[in-house]
């Protein structure tokens, strides 16, 4: 097994499969975040199994943006987490809907 480096640009399409109670988000970032890791679980579950994504540089229609996309979310609310610390909670996940948070500071 192979690991990408993450701090690559990637200018591959993210194809989501979202629809009925399964959604996805995206969180649009600064370029010192590039390579930041999120964490992201489930609202009161903190302790329990987390998924994890990169802020990665995304090439798009001749411009750079920063962003990590989780895909294939239950309905629900969320908790995100970097450095092991709570990030933002009650991230609310709709189905067949795309979340997006902004945490650009321009």
């Amino acid at each position: 097994m192979t690991t990408e480096p993450v701090t690559r640009p990637h200018p591959e399409h993210v194809v989501l499969d979202i629809g009925g109670e399964v959604g996805a988000l995206v969180i649009h970032a600064d370029p010192e975040l590039h390579d930041l890791q999120i964490e992201i679980c489930r609202s009161g579950e903190e302790d329990g199994k987390r998924e994890h994504q990169h802020i990665l540089e995304r090439p798009i229609g001749g411009r750079t943006m920063y962003a990590a996309v989780f895909g294939g979310l239950r309905e629900g609310a969320y908790t995100l987490l970097t450095n092991n610390s709570v990030r933002e909670r009650e991230v609310r996940i709709q189905g067949a809907n795309v979340t997006t948070l902004d945490w650009r500071t321009s």
